[in-house]
């Protein structure tokens, strides 16, 4: 008997993926400032970063077991918190430790709150809806990750950045206390987590096919958020600050997108949405080829946005409906590939340019998506459920 409402849940779950977008780009968008502030070295900065894909890491991990245990409201609260501290570290703190640990907290926040928000809205959601609420929910990401640069783009000139982020600190703890009456789904395994079951998920064939679909994704996700500004200031006329401004074109691509496929998976079945996607997110690269100009880089980078907006909302969903009972755990399993895909197509990206030039960026990128498709499209979808 469901003891909760789905809009009420669905909605604490948006706040919680709203945070994850603000903790993945508060970094960037601060450093610069934070950099002058302490009068920090390249290594020093370089230093502070690492710290956010190891906390990033380590909160996928430490998510599944822990809600499929204990269940969503606890953890999703607590991590919003941490996020939430984090940011306010970065704003007070002036000690490099003091701050590589803010930077850690919102790591493992974040990387908590992405798979959580994802595994709670599949936990909620009837098999149609699966697809079209976790489209939904990705936007949220696009809307926290907007929010901070648009904040300190507007608002630098009057304010600082510490100042700002304390501003920002003020609406994410009425969006906590929000979050706090909202009553959650009970949790999946309360009598102890079967911990042989979960070890044998990753035996799953399907699931690590799926996993590494996502692999590529988050790879192609990670490398254009790094490469972009460099590979279009070294490649074309474009400056900096051009290129700066076609990169959150791909954020607000996949935005938008994600938007609008909330409609599309009610009318067209998932797996033709994520094909066709991925053959516009192919577009979009070809479009950076042969020095585009601004319009034409513009446009691709929206298109490569658009295009890669589909594949978390389907492959969770699938990963969702195979393993309802241990979805936490699977969802583990799945970003944790994710997120060593990040690093490791970043790494390869970077081995590429120096041995061969940065222009081997969109032929890289052109690859994986061959190899997304080549690997969906080895998936038997009716078959897995019978695993």
């Amino acid at each position: 008997m469901k003891t909760y409402s789905k809009n009420l849940v669905f909605t604490a779950a948006c706040i919680g993926m709203s945070f994850f977008g603000i903790s993945m780009i508060t970094l960037g968008s601060v450093l610069p400032s934070l950099t002058m502030k302490l009068e920090l070295n390249n290594l020093q900065a370089g230093g502070l970063i690492t710290f956010l894909p190891l906390g990033l890491l380590t909160g996928s991990v430490l998510f599944g077991p822990i809600v499929d245990r204990f269940g969503h409201k606890l953890l999703l609260l607590l991590s919003c918190l941490v996020v939430l501290l984090g940011l306010q570290g970065i704003a007070c703190f002036t000690h490099i430790q003091l701050l590589q640990l803010s930077i850690a907290c919102i790591g493992i926040g974040g990387g908590i709150l992405n798979g959580e928000t994802n595994a709670l809205v599949a936990d909620i959601s009837d098999e149609q809806e699966k697809g079209p609420r976790l489209s939904l929910l990705g936007a949220f990401y696009g809307i926290g990750a907007l929010g901070i640069p648009v904040l300190l783009s507007t608002l630098s000139r009057y304010y600082s950045f510490e100042t700002i982020l304390q501003g920002t600190g003020v609406v994410l703890t009425l969006c906590i206390l929000l979050c706090l009456p909202i009553r959650f789904p009970a949790p999946k395994q309360p009598q102890g987590f079967p911990i042989r079951e979960a070890l044998g998920l990753l035996r799953r064939k399907s699931l690590l096919l799926l996993s590494f679909i996502l692999f590529f994704q988050s790879g192609i996700e990670g490398v254009c958020n790094n490469w972009t500004t460099l590979y279009l200031s070294q490649t074309t006329s474009l400056t900096v600050e051009q290129a700066l401004v076609i990169l959150t074109c791909m954020v607000a691509g996949l935005t938008a997108a994600r938007f609008i496929l909330v409609g599309l998976f009610r009318k067209i079945r998932q797996e033709t949405v994520l094909q066709s996607s991925l053959l516009i997110t192919a577009t979009g690269f070809a479009l950076l080829l042969f020095s585009p100009g601004f319009a034409r880089a513009a446009t691709g980078m929206v298109l490569i946005g658009a295009g890669l907006a589909s594949t978390f909302p389907v492959i969770l969903s699938i990963i969702g409906g195979h393993y309802p009972t241990l979805s936490g755990t699977a969802f583990s399993v799945a970003l944790v590939i994710a997120l060593i895909g990040n690093t490791l197509l970043n790494q390869l990206t970077g081995l590429l340019s120096q041995h061969f030039g940065i222009q081997t960026y969109p032929y890289t990128m052109l690859i994986a998506i061959v190899l997304m498709l080549s690997l969906f499209r080895s998936i038997s979808t009716p078959k897995q459920t019978t695993e």
